[in-house]
């Protein structure tokens, strides 16, 4: 049987011209109900002197093997603010997680089972992929008062072909607002190509190029209903500021890349020793 793409043409419209597209209760409530549970499973199994901390300003400091081999691994990486001076966790660590990856969606049935859906591959096949690949996937927290700044990027930038094929699929697991935390993109900053590319060498990871200066005022919020997913565009430039209120922001995002004719590029960061299985395969 055929992959059957689920967007309109308005819709695909939509997310060619502005390089990102919301789509509403795409999860049920109990696909949210069980992702939540099984993530709190895996916490409550989660040793914490095996981790890492994550940390979009200072990644290259904080990368080591342990956020190597996370690419084919369940792995665990916490907030920056998660430890007091001392060294100690200064909450439960439940709350102290920023997120966990990066193989979710291969090794633990309950996220391999909603990233393999009908309703992933049709929306994936909607955007035009033949052989499209997870290669990565995450659960993320953004904490109660704790939860990290993801500094402006684009997807490309870290999940790498050639030509470039990545699109990100994002979607609330709790309510997502600019209280707790939410999305922000620059519409249509998608067509001006990719700015710079995080590379992994001899001496580890760093950035090709520095970072443009964006003007905040181009950002737009994307406020999302628990359930709500959005897809964008590799080149896409986002980010999210800090959750300094009281109410966390969970959500479970996948980035897919084209295995029919796009090579994975040598020095991305994450490298494995084989892809992962396809989402489907069209003749």
């Amino acid at each position: 049987m055929g992959i059957t793409g689920s967007l309109t043409p308005d819709q695909l419209e939509l997310f060619h011209s502005q390089g990102y597209l919301v789509i509403e209760s795409f999860a049920s409530e109990d696909e949210i109900r069980d992702l939540r549970k099984r993530m709190n499973e895996l916490l409550n199994q989660f040793d914490c002197s095996v981790s890492s901390i994550f940390s979009t300003k200072n990644q290259q400091h904080t990368t080591d093997n342990y956020f190597f081999e996370s690419a084919q691994k369940i792995s665990f990486f916490f907030e920056e603010k998660a430890f007091g001076d001392d060294g100690e966790l200064k909450q439960p660590k439940e709350l102290s997680i920023n997120k966990v990856g990066h193989a979710l969606h291969e090794l633990d049935p309950v996220y391999k089972e909603f990233t393999y859906s009908s309703k992933v591959s049709s929306l994936v096949s909607s955007l035009g992929y033949r052989r499209p690949v997870v290669m990565q996937s995450m659960y993320i927290f953004k904490q109660p008062g704790i939860g990290g700044e993801v500094v402006p990027h684009q997807d490309n930038s870290f999940v790498y072909t050639d030509p470039p094929s990545c699109t990100g699929l994002w979607m609330a697991l709790e309510d997502s607002t600019t209280v707790n935390g939410c999305l922000w993109a620059i519409p249509g900053s998608h067509k001006n190509g990719l700015v710079r590319r995080f590379v992994r060498g001899e001496n580890g990871v760093t950035y090709d190029r520095p970072s443009p200066s964006y003007d905040q005022r181009d950002f737009v919020p994307i406020e999302m209903k628990a359930g709500s997913m959005i897809a964008f565009h590799g080149d896409l430039i986002h980010q999210s500021f800090e959750n300094l209120s009281q109410k966390s922001r969970h959500a479970y995002s996948l980035h897919v890349v084209e295995s029919d004719g796009c090579k994975w590029a040598k020095d991305n960061w994450m490298q494995r020793e084989k892809m992962p299985e396809p989402l489907y395969v069209l003749p």
